[in-house]
């Protein structure tokens, strides 16, 4: 399969190695680390070992390919819609964190838009070289539910290049599950600066608990079936399988960059709005990241 992953940062260099290995990749990110894999190709390491040889480039406008694999941060997948639009996909993948992706990409894209999770931790190390810090898997289906043949297709190429793939019919479920375990983890361990474990135990876990309970209850307004003890149980699975490892909003942080606030905690807070529910927990954090992006120029 011919596959374009559109945003080459940790995350989208993992995945897009990954796939390579079976694959004929392109890579769109920004220099240095596309030229350095153009030149040397792609170093995987840590908990895999891999060293691949997909094309990669800074420029993702005209290109075409069987899927388009999502991987900016939310805040870009606008922009990254509009380049993927000037050229041409059967399909569109989004593996991107918060709520909203799916729609603003087929806002811009004719072809059908999937949505997905995946669970691998990823860390950038240096140009031309990625660490996967935590294998997983990736999820994937249609962005309203269902099933369909195209879905099946894109879950037996994943398979094929050795990532454990499951192929869901109730993906905006999952998203808003996921949603949860962001919504507990990522705030939380940006502003106190702690790995994920931190949130399994006091005072950081009554912030998680609080912001997952708040998320399921907005979820649960919007027509999803999801408990408070489900996303309660899915923030603790997640922050015990992944104690060591720094969550993405807090590498943000480390690296005085913008995060994805608006997607997850912010997102909480709109659909709260919406639909008359308070979340105060879900408000605070994200007024509290909001400051820090301000205060450092980067909102």
């Amino acid at each position: 399969m011919d596959i374009v992953v559109f945003g080459a940062g940790s995350l989208g260099s993992l995945v897009g190695g990954l796939l390579a290995r079976e694959h004929d990749v392109t890579l769109v990110g920004r220099e240095p680390h596309v030229a350095r894999i153009e030149r040397e190709g792609l170093v995987v390491e840590g908990r895999i070992d891999a060293h691949v040889h997909p094309r990669a480039t800074a420029d993702g406008s005209g290109l075409a390919a069987d899927l388009a694999v999502v991987t900016v941060k939310s805040f870009d997948t606008g922009a990254a819609g509009a380049t993927l639009a000037t050229g041409s996909y059967d399909a569109a993948l989004s593996l991107q964190n918060g709520m909203g992706n799916e729609a603003t990409l087929a806002d811009h894209l004719s072809c059908p838009v999937l949505a997905g999770t995946v669970t691998y931790g990823a860390v950038r190390s240096a140009p031309g070289r990625v660490e996967c810090t935590g294998v997983g898997t990736v999820t994937l289906g249609p962005r309203r539910g269902g099933a369909t043949p195209l879905a099946d297709r894109i879950g037996i190429a994943f398979e094929t290049a050795g990532i454990a793939t499951t192929i869901a019919p109730d993906m905006p479920r999952r998203l808003w599950r996921k949603l949860a375990v962001n919504a507990g983890i990522n705030p939380v361990t940006a502003l106190a600066r702690v790995e994920n474990g931190a949130t399994l135990e006091s005072p950081a876990r009554d912030l998680a608990a609080d912001a997952a309970r708040e998320t399921a209850r907005v979820a649960r307004a919007e027509g999803i079936d999801l408990s408070d003890d489900e996303a309660l149980e899915a923030v603790e699975s997640v922050a015990r399988a992944t104690a060591d490892n720094r969550s993405s909003m807090l590498q943000d942080v480390d690296s005085g960059a913008r995060t994805e606030i608006g997607a997850i905690s912010g997102y909480v807070v709109e659909r709260a709005r919406a639909t008359g529910i308070d979340v105060p927990t879900n408000r605070t954090l994200a007024r509290a990241i909001r400051a820090w992006e301000r205060g450092r120029n980067v909102r």
